[in-house]
């Protein structure tokens, strides 16, 4: 069974990219192209920073969905695997908690 992917890019300008796909080699292939217009089209080059594999398209988009929502500096912990921040990374982010 081939596996779903969920993968960070760092643009050229420095912002994150957040995607899933099920060929990660041809999907990082695009934006060196210029294949696929969209975000990463007028932000090349663009490095593959974090990569995760899945078992199903599903939960794949599932992780995108949830990692796109989160802020720069969570996502960077992620980047770095420092799991020990992202509890508190997402608690600072709840209404009310400032």
């Amino acid at each position: 069974m081939r596996p779903f992917f969920v993968y960070i890019l760092r643009c050229v300008d420095g912002s994150y990219y957040v995607g899933h796909t099920d060929d990660l080699e041809l999907r990082l292939a695009q934006p060196v192209s210029g294949a696929v217009p969209g975000y990463t089209e007028s932000r090349r080059p663009a490095e593959l920073i974090y990569q995760c594999a899945f078992e199903s398209r599903q939960d794949a988009f599932e992780r995108e969905r949830q990692i796109k929502g989160w802020s720069r500096a969570k996502k960077e912990a992620l980047i770095a695997e420092r799991w020990e921040k992202l509890p508190q990374l997402s608690a600072s982010r709840k209404p009310g908690s400032r």
